[in-house]
């Protein structure tokens, strides 16, 4: 990627402010308070010397970009709470809140499950990289539940063969829009990326998307509501979400998929991980682990169970 960029004005371009001009750059890429805060910092020069942003570019005014590297981002440890379930040398098993995403991303390096896990362990896998130390399998931000985290490479690898292997027992609970008339039943649709809105996933007809296949079963029915248990055979991002609400039953508090006026005053989709079940990377043992629904969802069923 170029690093580099001179510009000679011509009689055309004169007269143009400075900071305007290389905004307009599109292989530079910068905002004009990103150009603004370049030339303040002095990776812009003019005729070899520092301009001010204000200055009115000349006729044969030989300007020089030079950008710096981006920054590496730094996750750090950070002193948060955690509800731990299980933890042994090689993993360490997790119920993750609500409203916590799981790793840190462009713009949000703080607050992650994973600075909560690096004061916690101190030590995790290195296999997913600087942001992703650990993490062999994701949650959605609003999302609460089971997950678990390796400790060294040996688990995170044995942990990431069972979940491509679908040997990973993955069992959540949800609270979804109107009655289903069903006791069981099975979604069995592919998933892939909204053809129009790309921060979307939605069910592909034909041969699109990919594979996934939800189990679910009705716990209890409400007025307008029904409690659902759901079984995962495959692991697509927004699965259930997109599953549900293909089915005519999104999961109340749901901002993507859902409905845009909620009973209920929730800050994200009722859907629970409640229970995970693996093979300890080194024994071979099997694992099972359980979490009730997080209070606000248990209140909010409560409710639902007195109307």
């Amino acid at each position: 990627m170029r690093s580099e960029f001179e510009y000679i004005i011509t009689p055309e371009e004169k007269g143009e402010r400075l900071d305007h001009f290389l905004a307009e750059k599109k292989e530079i890429g910068r905002t004009r308070s990103q150009i603004h805060r370049l030339i303040e910092e002095g990776f812009v020069e003019l005729n070899r010397e520092i301009p001010k942003p204000s200055y009115r570019i000349k006729k044969d005014d030989r300007i020089l970009v030079v950008l710096p590297p981006p920054a590496k981002p730094e996750v750090k440890p950070e002193n948060i709470p955690l509800d731990i379930v299980y933890e042994d040398g090689d993993l360490i098993v997790v119920n993750k809140p609500q409203g916590m995403v799981v790793h840190p991303a462009a713009g949000n390096y703080s607050g992650t499950l994973v600075n909560a896990l690096l004061y916690h362990c101190r030590d995790l896998s290195g296999i997913g990289g600087v942001l992703r130390p650990g993490i062999v399998h994701r949650l959605d931000k609003d999302t609460s539940g089971l997950m678990v985290v390796a400790k060294n490479d040996l688990a995170h690898q044995a942990l990431a063969r069972q979940f491509k292997a679908k040997k990973v027992f993955k069992q959540y609970f949800a609270l979804v829009h109107g009655v289903m008339r069903e006791e069981k039943g099975v979604v069995e649709a592919r998933v892939g990326r909204h053809p129009k809105h790309r921060k979307k996933m939605a069910v592909i007809k034909g041969t699109g998307g990919r594979e996934a296949v939800t189990h679910y079963r009705v716990l209890e029915r409400f007025n307008k509501y029904s409690l659902v248990e759901l079984d995962l055979k495959t692991g697509r991002t927004h699965q259930i979400r997109v599953h549900l609400t293909s089915i005519g039953h999104p999961i109340v508090g749901d901002p993507t998929y859902g409905h845009h006026r909620e009973e209920f005053t929730v800050s994200g989709q009722l859907l629970h991980a409640a229970r995970l079940g693996f093979d300890h990377p080194r024994t071979g043992k099997q694992l099972e682990f359980e979490a009730g629904m997080p209070e606000d969802m248990e209140e909010i069923v409560s409710e639902l169970r007195t109307k």
